[in-house]
This record gives C-alpha cells, structure tokens and sequence, in this order.
C-alpha cells in the first residue's frame, strides 16, 4: 500500500509528545494559577491534607533515625514526594483499593494501616503484613513494577463484582521500564477496569535519571500505546494532583476505564537507606533547585494567604507526629520476635520434606 501523501510520521510524534503539557494548579510561591480548576475542597478539608504532609515529613524524619540506630529496617525516604503520594490518596474512597510500591507506606497509613504495623513490615515481621479488616490494600510490592499486573486483576475483580471503587497502583521511573508496566496498563485498558496507574517520577531510578531510560519526552505519553487518559501533573503541587486523582478516579467508577498519572516531583534522601548516596549521581545545585519547589512550602504559602494555616498549628502537629512515632515504636518493640519456625508455618500448608527437617531443628533450638 502507497504511503499518504505528505505523511510524516516523525511530525506526528513531535505533535503528540507536545499535548502533554505539566498540569498546574499552585506555582512555587503557593499562588493559584488555575482558578477554574480549583478543587471542590472545604477549608478544613485543606488544612487537614497539610496535616498529614506534615506528619509524614516528620515520620520520615524519625524513620530515618530510627533506621540508622538498627531499629527498623528495610526503608526508602519520602520527603519531597508527600503531594504525590497524599493528595493522591487524599482523592480517594475508603473502599479504593491501594497496591503500593516499598515508598508508598504512607498512603496506606492514611488509608488505614496502623503505624505500628507500618513499622512491623520495615522489620520484615509477618505481623507488619496483617492488616486490619476494612484497610483496602495489598503489602507494598518489593520488585519493580509488579504491582502493575496485580492492579489490573484487582480492578477488573472490582468491575466483575460491580463495585464502585478503583484500584490505584505506585511506581518510580524507573518501575515504567519494566514489562510490568505496559502489560498490566494493557490488559487493563482493553477490559476497561477501574485502574488508576500513578507514577512517581522523582527523576532517578536509584541512580539511572530518566533520560536514560527512555527517549520518550514524557511519561505519561506512554498511555496513548495502549489507548487511556494520560496526564503529566505537577507533582509538588498537592491541589493538582489532588484534582487529576479524583478525575481519573471518576472516570474509572463511571465505566471509562483506566487512567495513567505521572507525577513530577523530587526525592530529597537516597533510594533507600541501603547504602544508596545520592551525591555520587545527583548535583547540589539540582538539589537546591528542587528544595526551591517544596511541597510543604508550597502548599503552607497558600493556606496562610486564606488565614489557614500558622506556625502554632504546624509546631503542635509536629509535635503529635513525634509523639505518635515513639508510641508506634514502643509497641512494635513489645511485639513478640518473629522465629523461623513461625515463618515457615505461615508459608507453607503442606511444608517439603526438606524443610520439614529444617523445621525441627529450629523448633528444638527455639525450645531452649
């Protein structure tokens, strides 16, 4: 078959990447500069959201602390990504379901998740992973982009039961290079389940940047292949990702099907506290230009502009934030250790031969 006449498909491309434009609703210096897409939010409603910026700020503060004193154990910093991953959760129903990424515990701490436990599953106890009846979630995923092909089975199991509720998934960058990513989008797209697939792209992929893991300009472009919404939101702007969260969270109940979100933002720590050292890849001077675009920043600038929000109330939250930690701590301190016998119960109902005689080995050792 003749090509079109005038065809060009490198054009085509260039006008495609060049729709999808940055979604704004508060500029760095906490100004509105999208009226007519305010979000329908009460003043209380505002300031309850910067509360919980804030007390997750000094959750990871502390969980840092806690980290390097050998009390915790697997954890990945958040700050710098609490609108993202807030103001989207924010945009949620109770019965939504979340299946996070290992960054995403503080959405499933909002959603529910007691803190106690949230530290449980830091220290890698079985008990960290038994979340209460009514939290509407899965355990944060530990590989890559995983999450993304369970969200696509959630949400269609939400569509079969007739529910009107969403399942919404996190990743990084770098979970939108793996398999994972395309295929779960995908199978969600052609069934029309109710997924929204949120990407938080803090620009580096532990120390890969983005622009070397792909050529496309943007990543929310990467919804066209497989035929949903896709929007590219200013991701340290809480109203903004608020408003395209419960956007797509809208279409979705409505029969519209899934939704591809990413985020822009920034994370201010390592990848993890593992060893990571971010200043091996990353500049001061990029550093200091993200600090420039702080979400809590941001966000505190406006609400004090409406009389809002003062220095009073953030200290006393601050300090609740800080009590509710100790107290969090104490108690996943006071739960019972964890044995190797009592793991290997709960992972097997009819346990191998071989680890069956594994199995009265440590018993004995634990009797003693």
């Amino acid at each position: 078959m003749a090509s079109k006449k005038g065809f060009d498909p490198v054009k085509t491309l260039e006008e495609i990447e060049d729709k999808f434009e940055m979604y704004q609703i508060l500029n760095e210096k906490g100004e509105v500069v999208n009226e007519a897409d305010m979000p329908d939010l009460s003043d209380d409603e505002l300031v309850e959201l910067m509360t919980r910026m804030v007390w997750t700020r000094v959750l990871d503060q502390r969980s840092i602390s806690l980290n390097r004193q050998g009390r915790l154990g697997f954890y990945a910093p958040t700050a710098g990504q609490e609108a993202a991953q807030l103001a989207s959760q924010y945009a949620l129903e109770q019965e939504d379901y979340i299946l996070p990424g290992y960054r995403d515990v503080p959405q499933l701490i909002w959603h529910g998740l007691p803190l106690t436990q949230a530290f449980l599953f830091s220290r890698g106890h079985f008990k960290g992973n038994q979340f209460p009846e009514g939290v509407n979630a899965l355990s944060p995923q530990i590989i890559i982009g995983a999450q993304f092909v369970q969200t696509a089975g959630v949400a269609l199991g939400i569509k079969k039961r007739g529910k009107k509720s969403v399942a919404i998934t996190y990743t990084g960058d770098g979970g939108t290079s793996q398999g994972d990513f395309y295929e779960g989008m995908n199978f969600a797209s052609a069934y029309l389940a109710p997924a929204i697939f949120f990407v938080q792209n803090n620009h580096y992929a532990i120390s890969t940047p983005v622009d070397l893991q792909t050529n496309a300009r943007t990543l929310a472009q990467k919804a066209v292949s497989v035929g949903i919404p896709g929007v590219q939101v200013d991701g340290m702007d809480p109203l903004a990702v608020y408003k395209v969260t419960k956007d797509a969270r809208d279409r979705a109940v409505n029969g519209e099907g899934p939704s591809l979100i990413e985020a822009l933002c920034y994370r201010y720590g390592p990848h993890t506290m593992a060893g990571d050292d971010p200043t091996r890849y990353r500049t001061s001077d990029e550093d200091s230009e993200w600090e420039q675009k702080d979400p809590l920043v941001r966000f505190r600038k406006f609400l004090e502009s409406k009389d809002l929000w003062d220095e009073d109330k953030e200290n006393e939250i601050m300090e609740q934030a800080k009590e509710d930690v100790k107290k969090a701590i104490k108690e996943a301190d006071a739960t019972d250790k964890q044995t190797v016998t009592q793991l290997m119960e709960i992972m097997y109902e009819d346990m191998p031969a071989n680890l069956q005689e594994q199995y009265e080995v440590y018993k004995e050792k634990e009797s003693k």
